[in-house]
């Protein structure tokens, strides 16, 4: 299931930041055009079967296409293990792995973070809140405005003080979604996991980047925030009472 699920993550990484239906057309190569056959279509084993190449054109395919299988299967069996089979898995914690793969990276990509993914994401998460004990509705409701409300109020305050934008519209979305799923704690761990992480990735990317650049600025550095927010909910999600309950209750 994991690995069929990451073969449609990719379509969405794919096809969505296009605006491209993600149904018509069949899969084909982004090069030729050429439809895929069947057998090459099926997950990581069709690209052993071509070598990373199109059958037709022999362009070489993107590694990202096996990754991302590979990382929704991963995920996919770390949420049956942690919560069980039943209805929730189904509806809401494989759901949202599909959501946090998809959104990660396409911004890596793109650099955007599509409402196609984040609103309906935001609504899914809340309407499939009954199905798990935790966070449940009210606390998963909670969790989604005050996702939005902080990234809000930072991207204000961030626009008045320097006259630039810090924040785009699409990470406010993006953690009032993850908020959805995660609840109120949990928004708070993601923000401080994705902010630690996203400040050493980006002083190391501003440093090789501006090195021997004159009158580079480390504070000039843009790295998509999408990834981060993203590695950040999935630990919340999955070890969020591991990383927090012993502070919560020393006892």
């Amino acid at each position: 299931m994991g690995l069929l699920f990451g073969s449609f993550a990719t379509v969405l990484v794919s096809r969505v930041p296009q605006k491209k239906s993600i149904i018509k057309p069949a899969s084909h190569c982004p090069h030729c055009k050429t439809p895929i056959r069947w057998f090459h279509n099926i997950p990581v084993l069709g690209y052993l079967i071509q070598q990373g190449k199109c059958a037709s054109c022999k362009k070489e395919i993107s590694v990202r296409y096996p990754l991302i299988e590979l990382l929704t299967m991963l995920l996919f069996v770390t949420c049956a293990q942690k919560f069980g089979v039943d209805l929730g898995l189904f509806l809401r914690d494989w759901v949202f792995m599909v959501l946090l793969i998809s959104i990660a990276f396409i911004d890596l990509e793109h650099r955007i973070i599509p409402d196609r993914l984040s609103l309906p994401g935001l609504a899914w998460g809340l309407l499939t809140s009954p199905l798990n004990d935790q966070p449940g509705w009210m606390q998963s409701l909670i969790g989604a405005a005050l996702g939005f409300g902080i990234f809000y109020a930072l991207a204000w305050f961030y626009q008045w003080r320097t006259g630039r934008s810090g924040l785009g519209g699409g990470d406010i979305k993006f953690l009032a979604m993850l908020g959805a799923y995660v609840g109120p704690m949990g928004v708070l761990q993601t923000i401080l996991i994705s902010s630690v992480l996203g400040s050493v990735v980006g002083i190391f990317v501003g440093w090789v980047s501006t090195r021997g650049v004159k009158n580079g600025s480390l504070m000039k550095t843009s790295i998509p925030y999408g990834p981060f927010l993203a590695v950040g909910a999935l630990a919340a999600y999955l070890l969020g009472e591991i990383l927090w309950t012993p502070y919560l209750n020393p006892t």
